[in-house]
C-alpha cells in the first residue's frame, strides 16, 4: 500500500468525506452496545470537523452526549473507496453555521426548515482518520486482484492508496 500523510492525506480525506454523501455514525448505547445509523455529511471544514444536521430529541444525540467517542464509516463500494473516522461528537447550536450548511433537500427531515424545533448540528472532531482508495484506478485494481486469483499470490502492495491522519 502506498501511504499518504500530511496535507495531501488531509485534502484526500476531505474530498472523500464530502464525495461519499452517507456515512454510518456509530455511538455506544447505555448497555454498551455499538449502534450505527446513516447520516448525510454536510461538510468537512478547514479544521477537519465533520458536520451533520440532527434533531436533539434522538437516541444518537443522547448517546453522543453520554459518551462523546463516535465512529464514522464511509463506503463507496462501487468506487472501492473507504474512510474510517474515530472522533469526538458535540451538539452545536450555531445559527450562522446552520444557515451556511442548510439546503432545501433537508426539508424532508426538518419540515419547518431552520425553524424546526430541536434542530441542531452534530459536529464530529476527528481524532484519527484512515482511508483507502485504488492507487491507479478501479480497472487497474480489478486487474491486479484478478491476477492474484490466478497466480494465488497476494495483490501487489501498491494496489491501494492508504492514508492516515492522527490528531
Amino acid at each position: 500500500m502506498t501511504e499518504i500523510t500530511g496535507t495531501e492525506a488531509a485534502a484526500k480525506a476531505k474530498e472523500l468525506v464530502e464525495d461519499i454523501d452517507f456515512t454510518m455514525l456509530t455511538t455506544q448505547d447505555g448497555d454498551g452496545n455499538l449502534v450505527s445509523r446513516p447520516m448525510s455529511t454536510r461538510q468537512m471544514d478547514e479544521n477537519g470537523d465533520i458536520w451533520f444536521f440532527t434533531s436533539e430529541d434522538t437516541k444518537k444525540v443522547e448517546e453522543a452526549k453520554a459518551d462523546r467517542d463516535v465512529g464514522l464509516s464511509y463506503c463507496d463500494a462501487k468506487g472501492m473507496r473507504y474512510v474510517s473516522v474515530a472522533g469526538k461528537a458535540s451538539i452545536v447550536h450555531d445559527e450562522a453555521k446552520m444557515k451556511e450548511l442548510y439546503t432545501p433537500s433537508l426539508d424532508i427531515w426538518f419540515e419547518e426548515g431552520l425553524d424546526t424545533p430541536g434542530i441542531a448540528l452534530l459536529r464530529v472532531t476527528p481524532v484519527e482518520t484512515e482511508f483507502w482508495e485504488p492507487a491507479h484506478g478501479k480497472i487497474v485494481m480489478a486487474a491486479g486482484m484478478l491476477k492474484s486469483l490466478f497466480t494465488k499470490d497476494t495483490p501487489d502492495d501498491d494496489i491501494m492508496n492508504h492514508g492516515r491522519i492522527v490528531g
